[in-house]
């Protein structure tokens, strides 16, 4: 993949990746082979679900669990990383995972996600054409699309007024942070290739930087902006601000949305004038799942239009189900913080797997960090 792949040239590369797809199908299917079969609707013991916090819907983990008879566990990560560090050794006993765009192609390189049994996901055929064919997984062969969204900014515009810069130098200038007396009322994400891509961003540089120079800069970035940083968090980003401890957060677009309706002053949330991450989560099934055929009906559950829907109305992320937006609330559909402007897609970047530079990221916040 390009260094600077953007969402809307996802369309594009359908016809190309088409092909790619249909010359691996038979491997891919000679693969599928090698696991358990599952028929439509099979269960074959409980569910051990590993998601990113406050991303599910808890009555359609309810709604399942009585419709098919089991007990669904759900665990929480709150990086990528993490999430690999902690399933790569195998034997977790977790069936399904939510992975990003760029960590779903390690993942298949590394051999950890089974492909998805279509006959037993029928509902696949709900997703909306655009986010069938990804260039990190070729036909959804290894997973199925969750939900999409964007990283950005959001601040408390009580604390700092209405009239502030959409830029990532809200995080990481010090000037501006005396400015908005944002001082140690910063938070970042706990997530190396977003928050080390944020900073990449902000230098004017691609967030797929693979130049030693370029990551020493953006590390240097973040150095200096640590003395100001509150914390680095994944999971309270956006209760932090919420609660006043924090006046502006890197974070995720639906996690800043749903947390604000509960403050009490005013808040924003923007994708900075320098760009950001696009991103699409997936659903994935470890090649050791305990439990595939109930991974499976669990998917397929999650696929259903309306299921979809009642998702996307619960944590105003972006559903990729085009059978479901008949069902999305219309304001949840006119929300461009939900569902970006044209304008606004042009300026952001899915992150990519960088392949053997993946670990100069996190080695470089860890150092920035101290």
């Amino acid at each position: 993949m390009s260094a600077m792949r953007k969402w809307i040239r996802i369309v594009a590369l359908v016809g190309i990746l088409s092909v790619v797809a249909a010359s691996c199908g038979s491997d891919s299917e000679e693969a599928a082979g090698d696991f358990k079969q599952c028929d439509v609707g099979e269960t074959d013991g409980d569910l051990a679900f590993f998601n990113w916090s406050e991303y599910m819907d808890p009555d359609l983990i309810a709604a399942f669990q009585d419709e098919f008879g089991v007990t669904v566990t759900e665990d929480f990560y709150p990086s990528n990383e993490e999430m690999f560090a902690k399933i790569s050794p195998g034997g977790t006993g977790y069936d399904v995972i939510v992975p990003s765009d760029y960590m779903i192609s390690i993942l298949r390189s590394e051999g950890l996600i089974q492909p998805i049994q279509k006959d037993a996901v029928p509902n696949h055929t709900n997703i909306a054409d655009k986010f069938a064919d990804p260039p990190f997984d070729p036909g959804n062969t290894y997973t199925q699309p969750y939900q999409w969204g964007t990283t950005g900014v959001g601040v408390d515009l009580g604390v700092t007024g209405p009239d502030i810069p959409l830029t990532w130098g809200l995080l990481f200038d010090a000037d501006l942070a005396e400015q908005y007396g944002l001082s140690g009322k910063i938070s970042l994400l706990d997530d190396p290739r977003e928050t080390m891509g944020a900073a990449l961003k902000y230098l004017g540089y691609s967030l797929n930087s693979t130049s030693a120079d370029e990551l020493a800069e953006a590390e240097a970035v973040i150095a200096d902006a640590v003395s100001r940083v509150a914390a680095f968090d994944s999971d309270q980003y956006s209760e932090l601000v919420v609660a006043g401890e924090t006046i502006a957060g890197h974070g995720y677009s639906g996690n800043f949305l749903w947390d604000f309706e509960e403050g009490e002053s005013e808040y924003t949330y923007f994708v900075p004038d320098e760009g950001g991450t696009v991103w699409v989560d997936g659903m994935a099934v470890l090649v050791d799942a305990p439990h595939p055929c109930t991974a499976f009906a669990f998917i397929n559950f999650l696929l259903d239009a309306q299921n979809g829907a009642q998702l996307t109305n619960y944590n105003w992320y972006a559903s990729p189900n085009g059978a479901a937006e008949e069902f999305i609330d219309q304001e949840v559909l006119d929300n461009q913080i939900i569902y970006p402007s044209a304008a606004t897609m042009e300026r952001l970047e899915f992150i990519e797997d960088t392949g053997e530079f993946e670990i100069e990221y996190t080695d470089a916040l860890t150092r920035a960090r101290g």
